[in-house]
């Protein structure tokens, strides 16, 4: 649906569905009050009611607060879909139209791609009506371009993986960097070697899809930061030989939600034309089981020179990104930030749940400013402390480390404890591990999120990357 941000002055649309937001206090002194009432409507979060015979539509909100706007604009995103009106309007401020945008794009988010006959949705057109039209391009815009970035990582997690495996997935990255003057560098399995991945590439050595590292970077001149995102990309992870319960397999073509985030972010932060340098890694990689498959029990060589000792292959996303953070922190010397973006645990969903983000890292200055940026933005997140206890369990008796815990607790903390052991230390509070694990993809809707993936990590982000100075 085409968006349009125009003077109400000028406005004057046939066969539109007029939207309007109200709250319960306003429903009392409203025009139809009477009828509304009579419909059982008392201006509930969320709650609809359509007069067609007035080509009304009357959304309830509690308050005019971010995540009201938000929530109620994704519900009228999805009722309109049945609607034969050829467009619709809402009236809209400088406080509400970010949010308003936001909630409408994802909360009318679809993935068809694989319905032989979608449904087509007759609303044509969102015609956003305020007095300044000038003063709110800007907000329009960045709006848009955000929502958009989100949407199209959540389209790249949703593709089913034989059809988004690491070739594909670095065919995605290179459209990418075509279309928005990025440069992309691509290493293949040969290039993995020469640079020592050998922990990425034990990984990925039983599947029929060769692994890539994928290097994206958008730099523009006299640039004020310079940011590295390193990303997950496990397009199927079956456990390896430590093999998942089958109910444990559906949907983990979300396990490369990580990778397809950094992905959604260098694209909003290159459309924005936002003056920071930022540089996407992305390991690709495919775990799946046969004759070649890496084994527990075996010893694997990191980039970095550290050996692990493998005792479970479904511990699988930290050993490709150990050796994707060592060639991201060799290849941006001294950045600003490092972040990481990875469907890391299910330790992470058992700790704060299924919408929430854990963040993990040193410095707590940057936990503080992620954590406002995330909420500014309307997505969840939450620290998750080291501490020097939980690091003794990754002790390996024949190796460096191990890749998993000597115990079942606090495994969300574990994992990022093992990354950490490949951050260099002039890297140590400039690095933040995210942990999104419960909040990348959802069975169930919630908030402004339908079935399948999020896009989490994109909005926040982008929310602290425009505020960097």
């Amino acid at each position: 649906m085409k968006i349009e941000l125009i003077d109400k002055k000028n406005f004057d649309a046939k066969e539109n569905l007029t939207v309007k937001l109200i709250t319960p206090e306003r429903l009392e002194k409203a025009k139809f009050k009477k009828t509304l009432k009579k419909a059982g409507f008392c201006a509930e979060q969320d709650t609809l009611c359509g007069m067609h015979g007035k080509s009304l539509l009357f959304c309830g909100i509690e308050n005019h607060d971010e995540e009201n706007i938000r929530t109620a604009a994704a519900a009228v995103a999805k009722a309109v879909k049945g609607f034969s009106y050829k467009s619709l309007s809402v009236d809209i401020d400088e406080k509400n139209i970010r949010h308003f945008i936001e909630g409408f794009i994802l909360g009318g988010y679809e993935f068809n791609n694989y319905k032989s006959k979608p449904k087509k949705q007759k609303v044509k057109k969102l015609y956003l009506t305020c007095e300044n039209v000038e003063h709110l391009t800007e907000l329009f815009q960045e709006a848009v371009v955000v929502a958009e970035a989100t949407c199209f990582t959540r389209d790249i997690v949703n593709t089913a993986p034989d059809d988004m495996h690491p070739e594909t997935l670095a065919k995605v990255a290179k459209k990418l960097a075509r279309q928005n003057q990025l440069s992309c560098d691509i290493l293949d399995e040969k290039a993995l070697k020469k640079e020592r991945c050998e922990a990425m590439l034990a990984v990925g050595r039983a599947s029929r899809h060769g692994s890539k590292l994928i290097h994206l970077a958008y730099k523009p001149k006299n640039a004020k930061k310079r940011i590295a995102l390193v990303g997950k990309g496990l397009t199927y992870d079956s456990g390896g030989l430590s093999l998942k319960p089958a109910t444990s397999m559906v949907t983990m073509k979300m396990d490369k939600a990580g990778a397809c985030a950094v992905l959604g972010i260098i694209k909003a932060v290159s459309e924005l034309k936002l003056d920071i340098e930022v540089h996407a890694f992305v390991g690709a990689v495919e775990n799946m089981i046969g004759g070649d498959a890496y084994k527990p029990d075996d010893v694997l060589v990191s980039r970095k020179g550290d050996t692990i000792e493998v005792r479970n292959t479904d511990a699988e996303g930290r050993l490709v990104l150990a050796d994707v953070l060592d060639y991201a922190q060799d290849k941006v010397k001294n950045p600003d930030y490092l972040f990481d973006f990875a469907t890391l645990t299910g330790a992470c969903m058992v700790a704060l749940g299924q919408y929430t983000t854990g963040v993990m890292g040193h410095s707590n200055r940057l936990r503080h400013d992620l954590s406002k940026a995330a909420g500014k933005a309307g997505e969840l997140t939450a620290s998750l402390p080291f501490n020097k206890h939980l690091r003794k369990q990754l002790k390996s008796e024949i190796a460096d480390i191990c890749n998993i815990s000597s115990k079942p607790y606090g495994g969300a903390i574990t994992a990022g404890l093992f990354l950490d052991n490949f951050i260099k230390e002039e890297n140590k509070d400039k690095w933040l591990h995210f942990d999104i694990a419960g909040s990348a993809y959802t069975e169930s809707p919630w908030d402004v999120n339908v079935h399948g993936a999020t896009g989490a990590g994109v909005r926040f982000m982008s929310e602290f990357l425009k505020k960097l100075k």
